[in-house]
């Protein structure tokens, strides 16, 4: 049975690639459809009430226009793809030397140092990664813990992890959340976007040092297999290499973002497995059996989006008659509507799909900058402030700390400091730009 999953999924990855091909967005979203039920057993409650929801809008959709499915499906194919070939990449890079090498290196040094290099490295490590770099990096604090017990080092190095992937949303080039703002937003430029959104990344982080625990200095220690200058630059150009080819893709041979970073994180690995066999190691595929979890928020969220934003869409006919204060009004909303459907147990794909199809097509085309740079915001502090992202739960999983405690409590006070801002500033380039 794990055979089949794994296969399915692969066999959706392919159909993203093919994409434009005729009949590939409703094989994608079939395979993704039946690696979801072969894994329904072992999934856990969230996902599999996404994919039952899912399954609704398909009957609703069906019923209503039976091509609002044509479109959701196409949709779901192209983020499952994307999803698909990151947790791919994820799994080729996490058995490397260099990334254990750097890991370890993050959790040396004083208190200070510690939280900046977990921080900061994180959200670098997540560009490729993205999930799997919470796995990767959480996983050396549960080994802390099982020797050491709880300690507030080990406390505040879980709130630099789930931070530090947190921010990655707002500026990665290959997260989800940028590429499903570029999608929904055709006009806004990447570059454009994360120009605005590295540095608002960065205070977040900074800011972050505010709220941690005080630790003594005997709680400092040192790495017993530190990352060299080498190992960096290699993870560096692997990261550099795949940006380039997003951008390549997107630009010069215009496809979708989405589609760009699926092909980009395809290509690395390919060429991983090329230079493997070139040292006499023989490369295997992962097993892809059990990524029903995501597969289920992920497809069923983009699919459940895009049918409702569709219907309403119809509805006002992409034009909503509002006054010109009410979009940037709207624009400060945003933030706080990743963050509070979050908190209700809502994932970010479904928020962002409903917000960026809905707002998109009406939103003053000059300042559409202001509508992605909430988006993409209030998506981040959703993932590192909310108790149901996948982070949370992950690093739950990893060191028993309570979900609910390590990003809502320990990180509600920055989390509303940042929506504020991140309202603000959202708000101001809509009246700047309009």
């Amino acid at each position: 049975m794990s055979t089949l999953r794994s296969a399915l999924a692969y066999v959706a990855l392919i159909a993203a690639v093919l994409a434009t091909l005729p009949g590939m967005a409703f094989l994608g979203a079939v395979a993704v459809s039946m690696a979801v039920s072969l894994g329904w057993q072992d999934m856990r409650r969230v996902p599999r009430a996404v994919f039952a929801v899912a399954v609704l809008a398909m009957a609703f959709a069906f019923g209503r226009d039976p091509g609002l499915v044509e479109g959701a499906a196409g949709n779901m194919t192209r983020l499952a793809g994307l999803i698909l070939s990151v947790m791919l990449l994820s799994s080729v890079l996490a058995g490397s030397r260099d990334l254990q090498r750097i890991s370890s290196s993050l959790f040396s040094g004083k208190p200070g140092t510690r939280y900046a290099s977990l921080a900061f490295g994180t959200a670098l490590v997540s560009v490729p990664l993205n999930f799997g770099s919470v796995a990767v990096v959480g996983s050396l604090i549960s080994e802390r813990i099982r020797r050491s017990g709880d300690s507030a080092a080990t406390r505040n190095s879980t709130r630099a992890v789930l931070r530090g992937f947190g921010v990655s949303p707002i500026w990665s080039p290959l997260s989800i959340s940028v590429a499903l703002t570029l999608t929904l937003l055709p006009t806004l430029g990447g570059a454009q976007l994360i120009g605005l959104s590295l540095p608002f990344a960065m205070l977040v982080l900074l800011a972050g040092f505010l709220w941690r625990e005080p630790e003594p200095q005997l709680e400092t220690g040192a790495a017993a297999d530190t990352a060299g200058a080498a190992a960096w630059l290699r993870f560096g150009g692997i990261i550099l290499g795949i940006c380039i080819g997003v951008f390549l893709f997107s630009h010069v041979y215009e496809f979708s973002y989405a589609r760009s970073v699926t092909l980009s994180c395809l290509a690395a690995v390919i060429i991983g497995w090329g230079l493997s066999f070139a040292c006499g190691h023989t490369p295997r595929p992962p097993t892809m059996a059990n990524v029903s979890n995501e597969l289920a928020i992920v497809g069923g969220s983009a699919f459940i989006g895009s049918v409702i934003s569709a219907v309403v869409l119809g509805q006002v006919n992409g034009d909503m008659g509002l006054p010109g204060w009410a979009w940037p009004v709207l624009a400060a909303l945003v933030p706080w509507s990743f963050f509070l459907a979050g908190l209700a147990g809502a994932n970010p794909i479904l928020t962002g799909t409903l917000i960026g199809g809905i707002l998109g097509p009406a939103w003053p085309p000059g300042a559409v900058l202001g509508l992605g740079f909430a988006m993409v915001t209030g998506w981040s502090i959703t993932a590192f402030g909310t108790p149901f992202a996948a982070n949370a739960l992950i690093m739950e999983r990893l060191t028993g700390y309570r979900a609910r405690d390590a990003s809502l409590r320990w990180s509600l006070v920055l989390s509303l400091i940042a929506l504020s801002a991140a309202s603000a500033i959202a708000a101001g380039l809509t009246v700047w730009l309009a």
